[in-house]
């Protein structure tokens, strides 16, 4: 039987009970349809799950489907259509080497491009949605294949309109419109500025900044690398925090702090963790602080996901105790609360 601890980047979790990988549109909708009334799960990757030790009862359907369009202009640019199941870092790779600017500074990140649009994934001042023209999708309620444009698809930090209604839609293929050329965009993050070795407000080449992206991303264990179990994780376990002002203004002097334009202030997960006395390489059982970065929890080896969810619990607890402020999870759990 197929179990979870092979099929996660985590790799913990029970036995999938019924596991059917699909690679075309025609399989994924045909594979929906007859699991009928049981409970499904859609995974890809599966670097962003965190599944229980008990499993999942119902039918995992692992999309795989790699379908690629291109339409490229001297003038607009280029215009991409990514089937779900590639491998998001591996698009990414190929987009800069064709000379397309725009995701570079999303190297590194584990997933599939159909999990991109769901979390709207963002690193080093950029989010997936600002490329996104398009996601096609299989309503599973209507039973019909619907469209979405960027602004239906309701891209919030972290958030869409398919993580808001979870279990109705699948994510079929996404369109990305890139543009040509060989700098970035004025890069505006501090920590990837001084990595360039530039000023906030220049840019740099795209193949550089990506290069320097995925050197930032190791050093913090988020590059998932076989051979090092400090990267065995799901990525940043929980989302940077958006507050009130009035929250904010009761943080210490050195807490982070970004305005949203809607009043609201974003603070750091990881720097509420590490004030809040968790720290790198804190352990419980076989789950372990990754000694690289404290948003990312990790398998030593043999840990189970009960033990996961319990390191994670006492991380949200003791923010939650210290500065009243609740952190919510990135990583999708499968059969667990916390």
């Amino acid at each position: 039987m197929t179990e979870f601890r092979d099929l996660t980047s985590l790799r913990v979790g029970g036995p999938a009970k019924k596991f059917v990988e699909v690679a075309t549109e025609t399989e994924i909708i045909a594979a929906i349809e007859a699991a009928g009334d049981s409970p499904i799960l859609i995974m890809g990757d599966g670097t962003n799950m965190l599944v229980s030790d008990q499993g999942f009862e119902g039918v995992v359907i692992r999309i795989s489907n790699h379908a690629l369009a291109a339409e490229v202009d001297a003038c607009s640019g280029a215009t991409l259509t990514i089937g779900a199941g590639e491998n998001w870092d591996e698009f990414v790779a190929t987009t800069i080497e064709r000379g397309f600017a725009g995701l570079e500074t999303l190297s590194g990140i584990p997933g599939s491009v159909g999990a991109a649009p769901i979390q709207n994934i963002g690193a080093y001042g950029h989010e997936v949605s600002e490329f996104i023209t398009r996601v096609r999708t299989y309503d599973r309620e209507k039973k019909v294949v619907k469209t979405f444009t960027n602004q239906e698809c309701e891209f919030e930090y972290r958030n869409s309109h398919f993580k808001s209604h979870p279990g109705k839609y699948v994510v079929l293929d996404v369109q990305f419109n890139l543009r040509q050329g060989e700098f970035t965009t004025p890069i505006t993050y501090q920590e990837l500025a001084d990595k360039l070795g530039i000023t906030v407000g220049d840019k740099a080449g795209i193949v550089e900044t990506r290069k320097a992206v995925l050197e930032l991303r190791a050093s913090k264990g988020m590059l998932l690398n076989p051979k090092d179990q400090d990267s065995w994780s799901a990525g940043s376990f929980f989302t940077n925090p958006i507050i009130s002002k009035e929250i904010a203004d009761t943080l210490p002097a050195d807490a982070p702090r970004w305005p949203t334009q809607d009043g609201r202030v974003k603070t750091s997960a990881a720097w509420l963790i590490e004030k809040s006395g968790i720290h790198k390489g804190d352990t419980h059982g076989g789950a372990r602080v990754s000694t690289k970065h404290v948003l990312a929890l990790t398998n030593s080896g043999n840990a189970t996901a009960t033990e996961i969810a319990e390191l994670a619990k006492t991380a949200k607890q003791a923010v939650q105790q210290k500065f009243g402020i609740t952190l919510e999870a990135e990583v999708n759990l499968i059969g667990i609360t916390l």
